[in-house]
């Protein structure tokens, strides 16, 4: 009987889950798949590693499909594939550990508990996620389930890099800079020590770069510095968040425009970044495509933003040896590519052009003092690596490029 891991990223309206396969001291995996829809008409669908897809629409005739129902149908699909599969773990993707978690846990009541008092901290995604860890535990009551922090990563920064210019009170309160991505991050970095263990013992900035989008600054494989800080919405514009704002245009909206925390919330989350400065899209693609004056300024500034940002973590490590480009935009959008990094020569970065259109592995030009690398990420084999770890079920995983 195969030992499966099911790794588990639970939102609001859906469920992307992966499945695992550990044999002969490897993950390899097996299937892709989403619900879409909780709450609401829901949809499953999968897609096998061998490229075949299965799908269908969830019956409503008992109400609206919340997450047990979800993951009830996740245990379905994998028993009605009939090889003889053993769920032995689940990895949960879980925004927020806190001050508390710097490493992936097992999740027994107690630590249940102790992430539901996280939930002020990551409103937005952290119930949900929590949500999936307990329907989980319903539909694989024989599996063990963990939790893997976006945050944790980024735990063993300094003060001086955690802190707010805040009375003491408030960061001993909570109130610090968590840094999120950790475990795109941390991939990213398991990459490099096993291709790369020069670059890896190096300074590197990594570039995640998508709908949601920070930096981070690594120096010998650990978090020094990120962009993101006390919230997801810090740091670099996304897609629909605004990134870096001065706290007083909260205050003047608050004063001025008598919105409430609610209607804040939504304009900084859902309504700002390259949706808002554009009007038209969150999508770069359909923003590069657009000849509208505001789709080109909210590249831009997007652009701007990433470079002043690979400068200040720079700055942080004292040098650096190697910056890394992954996320949906950072692996694909080669334009974008090219407006972040031409004219960097001053600051030891030599790009070639022609390398970066092919989206090559190195962009940067042989001899360059700062290498330039693209890398997917994979956020759900890290947690699957992690689940398996903590599991004992092998040594350390080094997660293929596969």
């Amino acid at each position: 009987m195969a030992d499966i891991i099911i790794t588990i990223n639970a939102g609001s309206s859906s469920i992307k889950f992966s499945a695992y396969r550990i044999a002969q001291g490897q993950l390899t995996q097996l299937a892709l798949g989403q619900i879409d829809g909780i709450g609401g008409k829901a949809h499953f669908c999968v897609k096998k590693a061998g490229g075949e897809k299965t799908g269908f629409d969830f019956d409503q005739s008992h109400g609206a499909v919340d997450h047990r129902a979800g993951l009830a149908a996740v245990l379905g699909w994998l028993e009605s594939e009939g090889d003889g599969a053993n769920v032995v773990g689940v990895g949960h993707r879980v925004v927020h550990g806190g001050p508390v978690y710097a490493e992936p846990v097992l999740v027994d009541d107690f630590v249940l508990t102790k992430l539901k008092s996280f939930e002020p901290l990551a409103p937005l995604h952290q119930p949900y996620n929590l949500a999936g860890v307990e329907a989980a535990r319903e539909a694989f009551p024989g599996a063990a389930q963990v939790a893997c922090f976006d945050t944790a990563f980024h735990r063993r920064h300094t003060f001086i890099a955690d802190t707010y210019a805040l009375p003491r009170a408030y960061y001993d309160q909570g109130v610090r800079r968590y840094g999120f991505h950790g475990l795109s991050y941390e991939f990213i970095h398991r990459i490099l020590r096993h291709e790369e263990p020069v670059l890896a013992r190096g300074k590197v900035v990594v570039a995640h770069l998508g709908n949601g989008a920070s930096m981070c600054a690594i120096n010998a494989g650990k978090s020094v510095g990120s962009t993101m800080g006390f919230t997801a919405l810090d740091g670099l514009p996304m897609g629909t968040r605004c990134g870096q704002l001065d706290p007083g245009v909260v205050l003047y909206l608050m004063a001025e425009n008598k919105m409430s925390a609610a209607e804040i919330t939504d304009l900084l989350y859902k309504n700002s970044g390259l949706k808002g400065m554009s009007g038209i899209s969150n999508d770069v693609r359909e923003l590069e495509a657009s000849g509208e004056k505001s789709a080109r300024d909210a590249l831009d500034y997007f652009v701007s933003r990433v470079r002043r940002n690979i400068g200040g973590l720079s700055a942080e490590l004292g040098g650096l040896d190697c910056l890394v480009l992954t996320g949906g935009i950072g692996e694909n959008a080669v334009n974008i590519r090219r407006k972040i990094l031409e004219n960097m020569e001053w600051f030891g970065i030599q790009i070639d052009f022609d390398a970066n259109a092919r989206n090559e592995r190195i962009i940067s030009e042989k001899g360059s003092p700062t290498v330039v690398m693209i890398l997917k990420t994979d956020e759900e084999r890290m947690i699957a690596a992690h689940t398996a770890e903590l599991l004992d079920l092998k040594k350390p995983l080094v997660p293929p490029l596969q």
